[in-house]
This record gives C-alpha cells, structure tokens and sequence, in this order.
C-alpha cells in the first residue's frame, strides 16, 4: 500500500503536524507541493546562518570511564567556556576519506548504523526532487556487515568508497571500540554532532525502520516549527523511568540486573523523580528513541554528551538514561515529545535479522556471564528496605503520603 492509499487518521495526530499530513495527503504526494520549497529554502537559510564548534580530545580509551561524580559535574553547564567530555578520547576508527565526507556535510544529516548485520539496508521514500542536494545520508556499519553485503552483491569488493542507494557506507573498526555492538552503535546516536561537525541538523533512525516522508519535512515539521532543541517519540507504553527499567530486566535486555539496580539507585540517590505533570512540558519520561531528530547547539549537544557518559558508565539503554539526564541539566532542553503515532505514520518498521552473527556477542556473553542477579536491599536497624528508590516507588505506585 502507498502514501495515496493509506487510511488516514486525523484523531490520532497531534496538531501540530495535522494540517501539513492533511495538505499532502489531500495532494497526494509528500514534496510536490509548496511546501517542500518553502521548508527547503528555510533550512538552507538556517544552516547558512548557524554557528558550529567541536572540541577534539586524546586519550587511551574512547570515553574516558568517567565516575559518577565527575560526570555529574558537568550538569550544569552555565559557563560554555569549560569543555564536557564527550568521547573521543580515542580516535574514532574510520578511513581518511569518509572523515572528510563526514565533515563536509554541512546543512541536515541522516544518519544510522547496523553492527553484525543486524538489519538490512533500507531506502528511505517520498524524498523531494532537491533532497539529495541538501541532506547527507551516512551508513555506519562493521567488518562483519561488510562481508555480508559483499556476499549479496550489494558492493564490490574492489571499490575503495561504498554507496547503496541514497546511502554512503562508512565501515567502522569496532575492534578498536567497544566489544559490545550496541555500545558502538551509541556513538553515532548520541554523538553524530562529533561525528559531522558542520552539521546544523540531524536525523538519527534505527536501521529497523525504514524513513517514509522526506528529512526536511520532519525536521521543520517537528524541530523548527517546535522552537525544539531534539524531537523523538514517547514509548508507547511506559511514562517513568523504572518501568522500563523494569521491563528491560523482565525480558532479558540486559543481562546484569544487580547493576540495573545500581544504576537505578545511583539516579534515586541523585534526584531521578517520577513522572508527574510537574514536569511538563516534558509529557514523558521515556522515549522511544528509535527516530532522533536534533537541531545542534549548546543545549541539544550538551544532553547528547551527558547521556553518552552515562551510556558508556553503565548499558546502552539510553532510555534509563534519558530523564535523569534531561532533568538535571542546566540550561534546559527543549524537547518535543511527539505522540508514537506520528512516528508510526512515518516511518515502517522490520523484524531484525535473526542469524548467527546476530547472536555472537550475546551468546559469548551468556556463556562467560550469566544472568546476574539483584542482590537483596540491606535493612537497616528498624528491619525497613533502605532502598534509595523506595520513595520513587512509593510515588510512581500512588502510595506516598
């Protein structure tokens, strides 16, 4: 079924996207309207008139293992002046010539990634006639991807640059990162501002999903239109923090569940609330950042170092990570937490592959670690849990008087 036959459903899309879904959908197209040009020509002026800086670092390792003190330090960051460490501390491992690409995109970048041929590559739809002039698609993706598209045909051996379709594949020496997959694929996710530097906006999609309405129209739509700093989805189910936390135990999404807890404390013990309405605007506490949309300045790149330093301290669940983050910073997010239905209208998402490469490192894990589990709260005197969460707990359950 195509974008001119779907079943369009007004009630269930926020307003602020209803009267452009209803302009196309009526024209039937997604960029063969004014619309198009006039968010083309805004973009451009936009990119033209920003300002962009990176900061470079050295060091032994990628991001630096930093403690919770010294990470937490950083939260309030009133005076641009002092540098926040945001990984690189370890040379990011790709080719001379994909480096200078990266930094040559300067106004939109997509960007997405597959690690042990974990997904397939997917062509993004309904891009307009000068989208490919404006936004930059990048592809990161390892050794063992690599191979698998050689295999298929996809790209020639023999070629010292790699295209499919709209996107440029960037090979990545994982070795030289994290031994775990998804630990890599954080960078490019929370660190693609380090990654393009002359970027102004960006788009990070899980190469699950597969893009169906044209990049410029969501980042005006959902960013510009927004005043936003950083544009994602609410999780379809969950609304604080230790539900996911919860369900990410519950079904084995990662495998150290004492340090989930730790992890959990840690935030309980430093200010990590639950959601209520005194916290909007921010109408969730969990996202799902499946689909990341980012104009890059002060306030956007600082929550993507902060959340990256919290990622490489404990798991790459960054949705346990993302409202003590987004709470605690200062200056403050501006943050549009869209309704998952938008994301569901546009995008399509695919099973994951499902083959012995896929499984390497979880099954390696699982045979050296097993499952650890919570270890029980210390009482204290009176024989009461003294679990720093207990508070969190008693709120997010209605039983805090």
């Amino acid at each position: 079924m195509d974008s001119t036959s779907m079943p369009f459903q007004p009630h269930v899309l926020p307003a602020l996207l209803l009267s452009i879904f209803q302009h196309l959908f009526a024209k039937g197209c997604w960029f063969l309207c004014s619309d198009y040009w006039d968010v083309l020509k805004e973009i451009r002026n936009l990119s033209r008139n920003a300002e962009c800086s990176t900061r470079n670092g050295g060091g032994d390792s990628f991001g630096g293992n930093l403690s919770s003190h010294l990470r937490f330090s950083y939260f309030d960051h009133q005076n641009d002046s002092i540098e926040v460490p945001c990984g690189f501390l370890k040379k990011f491992p790709i080719s001379d010539s994909d480096k200078i690409g990266m930094e040559k995109c300067e106004s939109v970048v997509v960007v997405s990634a597959i690690f042990n041929e974990h997904d397939k590559i997917r062509q993004p739809r309904g891009l307009g006639s000068e989208t490919l002039e404006n936004v930059c698609f990048f592809m990161l993706i390892d050794d063992v991807t690599l191979k698998g598209l050689e295999y298929h045909g996809l790209i020639s051996t023999y070629s010292s640059g790699y295209k499919i379709g709209v996107w440029r594949i960037v090979k990545v020496t994982k070795e030289d990162l994290y031994e775990n997959p998804a630990m890599n694929g954080v960078i490019p996710k929370y660190l693609v501002h380090r990654l393009f530097p002359n970027s102004q906006f960006s788009v990070w999609i899980d190469a699950k999903l597969q893009l169906m309405v044209d990049p410029l129209l969501l980042i005006h739509s959902l960013v510009i239109s927004q005043n936003a700093d950083m544009a994602i989805s609410k999780h379809p189910h969950f609304v604080h923090t230790m539900e996911e936390a919860m369900a990410t135990a519950r079904w084995k999404k990662w495998w150290d569940v004492n340090a989930l807890k730790m992890q959990m404390e840690t935030y309980c013990e430093n200010g990590l609330q639950p959601w209520t309405s005194t916290k909007m605007p921010y109408s969730s506490d969990v996202p799902d950042s499946a689909l990341i949309l980012r104009k890059h300045g002060l306030r956007s790149n600082l929550f993507s170092c902060l959340i990256f330093n919290e990622l490489e301290a404990f798991n790459p669940r960054d949705q346990l990570a993302f409202a003590f983050v987004r709470d605690h910073m200062n200056p403050k997010l501006k943050l549009n937490m869209f309704q998952v239905e938008v994301l569901e209208q546009v995008t399509v998402e695919y099973r994951h592959n499902l083959k012995p490469s896929d499984v390497s490192f979880a099954k390696k894990s699982s045979m050296t670690t097993k499952t650890i589990r919570a270890q029980p709260d210390l009482l204290d005197q009176n024989g009461s849990c003294s679990s720093k969460c207990q508070q969190y707990l008693a709120t997010m359950w209605g039983s805090h008087q």
